[in-house]
């Protein structure tokens, strides 16, 4: 084989090429190689090394025999097979140390929403249900029935509601408590919406707020994380307290207290949560809705979609036993202004609010919100 500068005559051209000041030049090299690459003249060459490593189909020999060929210092073959296949028995423990070597990936939407990584802080505060303000939402039947014995009361004309008034809700939650690996806490949960008849005309009421719900609720949480069909995963289980009142007296008092269990499970982008609850009886004389249960029934059901930076919510609850029941939707845009987002929120049935449970609406809102009850 011809070799110029030690190297083979395949590379001999792109060598002197790159040769530098100081270094001796062939330019019949150059010629050389374009006369072997004519057509119709065959110049007779020992086969390269290379060539015949390339024709090797086994590919741990095949690379011995490229490391053989370029001079890098390696055990023999059967060594390299023997390092590159290791043995049966030793397999399940290399794939546990491999999965457990590799980073996690994303977490889920309930793992974030509820803090269940083991890296995630023991201690967290942060939104539970929806944050939003509707700066206007209009009913098609307001409910003015609540408000007709005062009236009657002080010997005044009935004030009709307007159909138009503003409505929002602020909700948190904290977590006191968390094991170890972060899959078990305790939880502490507050959420206040308030519809406000802002829009009142001067020669009515004076724009008061029409209803204040107050919740606080105590409970606890778990990460089962368990695979279900249809490539769902079961990953959250709570359980607690639930109170929720609209701090007023007489007529108007409004209150009920509830244990509850609530399962949430997940797809993708997205989440399911189921609850159920039992409400907890009171005494005659001091129970101001003592059929509740008929309107609101014993449970609900909410979903929550997430596309390209849209959140679509639907929520639905049922007394089947009474036919009564509620259904609200909303969409939540991607941010807007910081984190405020756009959202429409659309109400249908029994118990928008307390003062309203067993008062059949429908009703339509617009505004901005933060988050989307995850």
């Amino acid at each position: 084989m011809v070799r110029v500068e030690g190297r083979s005559l395949d590379r001999s051209l792109a060598v002197t090429v790159r040769a530098g000041a100081g270094r001796r030049r062939f330019p019949w090299v150059g010629l050389l190689a374009v006369f072997v690459a004519s057509p119709g003249v065959v110049v007779a060459q020992p086969a390269s090394p290379a060539a015949d490593c390339h024709a090797i189909t086994d590919g741990v020999e095949r690379l011995a025999c490229y490391d053989e060929v370029t001079g890098r210092a390696v055990g023999p073959a059967g060594d390299l097979a023997a390092t590159a296949t290791p043995d049966a028995d030793d397999a399940p423990e290399r794939a546990l140390e491999l999965a457990l070597s590799m980073p996690a990936g994303p977490a889920s939407m309930l793992d974030r929403a509820w803090g269940f990584g083991p890296d995630a802080p023991r201690y967290v505060l942060g939104g539970y249900r929806s944050n939003y303000l509707l700066a206007g939402r209009y009913s098609d039947r307001p409910n003015n029935e609540p408000f007709t014995p005062i009236f009657d009361a002080a010997d005044v004309p009935s004030q009709e509601l307007d159909s138009l008034e503003a409505k929002f809700q602020l909700s948190l939650k904290a977590r006191m408590w968390a094991s170890d690996d972060r899959r078990f806490g305790v939880w502490a949960g507050y959420t206040q919406q308030s519809n406000w008849q802002a829009y009142n005309d001067d020669d009515q009421v004076s724009r008061p707020f029409r209803e204040t719900n107050y919740e606080p609720e105590v409970f606890v949480s778990y990460r089962p994380g368990i695979e279900l069909p249809l490539g769902f995963q079961w990953n959250l289980l709570n359980a607690g307290y639930n109170h929720q009142s609209n701090g007023r007296s007489e007529v108007l008092s409004r209150s009920w207290d509830r244990l509850y269990t609530e399962l949430g499970v997940e797809r993708g982008n997205l989440a399911v949560l189921a609850r159920a609850w039992y409400r907890i009886e009171e005494d005659d004389e001091e129970d101001d809705n003592s059929d509740i249960t008929d309107y609101l029934g014993h449970g609900d059901l909410k979903a929550i979609y997430r596309w390209h930076g849209h959140s679509f919510q639907l929520g639905a609850r049922a007394s089947f036993g009474e036919g009564h029941g509620a259904v609200q939707a909303g969409w939540i845009s991607p941010p807007l202004l910081g984190p405020f987002r756009g959202y429409v929120q659309l109400f249908s049935g029994y118990g928008e609010s307390l003062i309203d449970y067993n008062w059949r609406q429908t009703t339509i809102g617009a505004g901005i919100a933060l988050t989307d009850g995850l």
